[in-house]
């Protein structure tokens, strides 16, 4: 459709410029003596527009000639930055294939360009920046520390260009892989206070504190990456637990700022059985044994984990036993069933010398769920009230019974 209007359109134009070549009957005399020159206007008009397209296409012929060296540089240059790109684009798939060696060879290629000393970037610096990084992560995997020397210089020589947070990225990345924390700290803290905040980086702080143990940073960071997204809550949980464990071991020999510190912790935190436990044995082997009662007093109260008993009546000896006393009795109302709260009444009143109330309350634990610490509680109470015939009947029944548990454990491995 488009030919046939510029078809009719030209037509059109032909005919009225013959119709209008034929209205004019003018002329156009030369006259150079001894000669003379006379054409018409119409011809006249023709020979005026041939030579000016004559002129143009000259002019154009000379122009592209002064221009070709700069066109054959140019067309030099896209060809190698075709070449280039094709390279890296090898070299980046190659590396996810796990042909590390390959990869080199192809980024080697790639990464080809010169940079110059003011920082500015040849035409193949993006070729060359993705295929050096491919390369330097190629030669770690490959645990070749030569040519990662070489292709960290060469991508700190890309910084100028934009490369500086992918090339730290890198760097830090490897350095967390090899355990280096020291090279991981150095590159992390190269970054700018604005980069430091992005999510990625974030993680890489988490896994470097993780492994460096800066557990109060740990702990920071596992809250900022929940915060915003970066871990999920089922994440986050055991990175804060891990931290928690870190910070009550370092804290231990100082009961002081460890009180302090639990006391900093968010509540939701402290209602975890697992660092209830931790800072229940922390307190005991700090000798702190009030403070530890007092903790699984309170966590008892708003929940009821009965596993923490066994510190509540057996890590911590002779700090306020009748108390323990009265404040187990008082959860005895509301879990009568409880075998692990039965025992620990029975060792609470073993440590007082009530013999009798820890003889019934061992018998009860038993009754409610038998197990080897009952016997062997009730052998001991028996040892000491000179009962020498019931101890060793609790005796061999705690050797049946550990017996048993160890058949039972072996027979689970074996299958």
């Amino acid at each position: 459709m488009r030919a046939l209007f510029w078809l009719l359109s030209l037509a059109a134009l032909a005919i009225g410029v013959a119709l209008l070549g034929r209205l004019t009957d003018g002329y156009v005399l030369w006259v150079m003596p001894p000669w003379r020159a006379e054409i018409s206007l119409n011809l006249f008009v023709l020979l005026q527009l041939a030579t000016l397209v004559l002129i143009y296409f000259l002019l154009r012929l000379l122009v592209n000639a002064l221009r070709l060296p700069a066109a054959v540089t140019d067309f030099r240059a896209r060809r190698e930055r075709l070449r280039a790109e094709r390279s890296a684009t090898e070299a980046l798939r190659q590396f996810w294939e796990g042909r590390y060696s390959q990869a080199l060879k192809s980024a080697a290629l790639a990464a080809g360009e010169k940079v110059g000393a003011d920082g500015t970037a040849g035409a193949t610096t993006n070729a060359g920046g993705v295929a050096t990084l491919t390369a330097l992560k190629a030669a770690h995997a490959l645990r070749d520390p030569a040519r990662i020397a070489v292709w960290q210089k060469r991508a700190e020589a890309l910084d100028g260009a934009g490369w500086r947070t992918a090339r730290l990225m890198a760097e830090m990345r490897i350095a967390l892989d090899a355990r280096d924390w020291g090279a991981a700290r150095a590159a992390l803290d190269q970054f700018g206070a604005k980069e430091k905040r992005q999510i990625a980086v974030l993680r890489l702080a988490l896994r470097l504190a993780q492994g460096a143990g800066d557990w109060a940073e740990l702990l920071r960071l596992a809250r900022l990456l929940e915060k915003h997204g970066g871990l999920l809550p089922e994440q986050a949980q055991p990175l804060r637990l891990h931290a928690y464990q870190g910070r009550f071991d370092a804290l231990q020999d100082d009961p002081a700022q460890l009180l302090r510190f639990l006391d900093e912790m968010p509540a939701a935190d402290r209602l975890d059985i697992r660092l209830a436990r931790r800072a229940a044995a922390a307190l005991a082997q700090a000798g702190r044994c009030a403070e530890c009662a007092r903790l699984i007093e309170d966590f008892l109260d708003a929940r009821w984990e009965s596993e923490l008993l066994e510190h509540y009546a057996v890590s911590c000896r002779g700090s306020d036993v009748l108390g323990r006393i009265a404040q187990c009795e008082k959860w005895l109302h509301e879990h009568p069933q409880d075998a692990v709260l039965l025992l620990a009444l029975g060792r609470l009143c073993m440590q007082q010398q009530l013999w009798g109330k820890a003889q019934s309350f061992l018998e009860a634990a038993l009754a409610v769920a038998p197990g080897c610490a009952g016997h062997i509680e009730l052998a001991r109470l028996f040892d000491r009230l000179e009962r020498t015939d019931e101890a060793n009947r609790h005796y061999r029944a705690a050797a049946n019974c550990q017996e048993q548990a160890s058949q039972s454990r072996g027979g689970r491995k074996a299958v």
